[in-house]
């Protein structure tokens, strides 16, 4: 069979639109929005303000990269959550509007589905390998942070969450406590890279079960550089080499204890990781380190499919058009997902 579906995706502050014949991505098109930079954080009204304006050249871009024509899409796909809702609606409406006037169907995807499922876009790279089921896949971003057994493309079930802030949440706090640019997760790493983990020593927090918590992380680097400045007013800025690879080993320590807490439970070692932060370098090697022990078998993103993109969007919605599921016009975006 071959189908050509066009994807959007607006769940944040990133308007992508993407074309995939089946498996393969033709195009994947996405418009970043700095306008946010200046307030330390996604701005809800600025992001879906800005949606409206890059959804139309963004969609043009995505068909002209892919060389097709608007006749010869099979469906639309778009976000309908979790997210933000003014700037899902943005992508909702316009996806439903160009279904009705196309005369194609509409499929409605899961954000958090097609993080996990983009491990299935077709690869280029010879002798690429795609996760079998089951398999585990850490789903980790600013606003997520799941360990989700997968059986089928869409039977998924949450075995753990955090139970208060994410993961990417911490990496963004302790930036913005050391004053560096949002958004500051990759500049964390990027300056961890330089530093020591074994500098500071920041208390992993005890949760039980599969469940994560990032909230007494974040006090717990906050009061910490607090009490430095009292001392030594230049703390930050002599050491933040040494703080952002302290509190990111903090991090994807506490992440791959609970991760390989699952795989003895569960007896599961195919182990996938997906979402913005599993662009970390140093979760990106623990993943391979934890394989190159014999413990997993690790599957890890290329890096364009780990932030937000409509690429995976589209393979999310290629799998319930083989299935025929399709959305009527009455769905309405939502901003959280009531799956556990």
């Amino acid at each position: 069979m071959s189908v050509y579906i066009l994807a959007i995706e607006s769940s944040c502050d990133d308007t992508s639109a993407a074309v995939l014949h089946n498996q393969r991505v033709l195009s994947n098109v996405i418009a970043n929005q700095q306008v946010h930079a200046g307030f330390g954080g996604v701005v809800p009204e600025l992001a879906s303000r800005a949606h409206q304006a890059n959804i139309i050249p963004v969609i043009h871009q995505a068909m002209k990269d892919a060389g097709i024509e608007k006749q010869q899409i099979d469906a639309i796909a778009f976000t309908r959550g979790p997210g933000l809702l003014g700037s899902l609606l943005v992508g909702t409406s316009f996806a439903k509007s160009l279904a009705l006037g196309l005369g194609k169907p509409l499929i409605e995807v899961d954000h958090m589905q097609a993080h996990i499922l983009a491990h299935f876009i077709e690869k280029q790279a010879p002798n690429s390998r795609y996760p079998g089921f089951p398999f585990l896949c850490l789903t980790v971003s600013g606003g997520h942070t799941q360990i989700v057994r997968i059986d089928d493309y869409f039977s998924m079930q949450v075995i753990g969450q955090t139970i208060d802030d994410a993961a990417g949440e911490a990496f963004d706090k302790a930036a913005k406590i050391m004053g560096l640019p949002y958004p500051g997760g990759p500049m964390v790493d990027k300056l961890g890279k330089e530093g020591n983990a074994e500098a500071f020593r920041f208390a992993r927090p005890v949760i039980a079960g599969l469940d994560y918590s990032f909230s007494g992380l974040k006090t717990s680097f906050l009061y910490f550089v607090r009490d430095q400045l009292k001392l030594n007013p230049d703390f930050i800025e002599q050491n933040k080499a040494d703080l952002s690879a302290s509190i990111q080993k903090a991090i994807v320590d506490t992440l791959m204890d609970k991760l390989m807490k699952a795989v003895e439970l569960t007896g599961i070692r195919q182990v996938a990781v997906a979402g913005g932060v599993s662009a970390n370098s140093v979760l990106r090697q623990a993943f391979s380190n934890r394989e190159a022990d014999g413990e997993i078998e690790a599957f890890i993103p290329e890096f364009r499919y780990t932030t937000d993109n409509a690429a995976m969007i589209g393979i999310a919605a290629y799998f319930k058009y083989l299935k025929q599921d399709f959305t009527d016009l009455s769905a309405a975006p939502y901003s959280r997902s009531t799956a556990r």
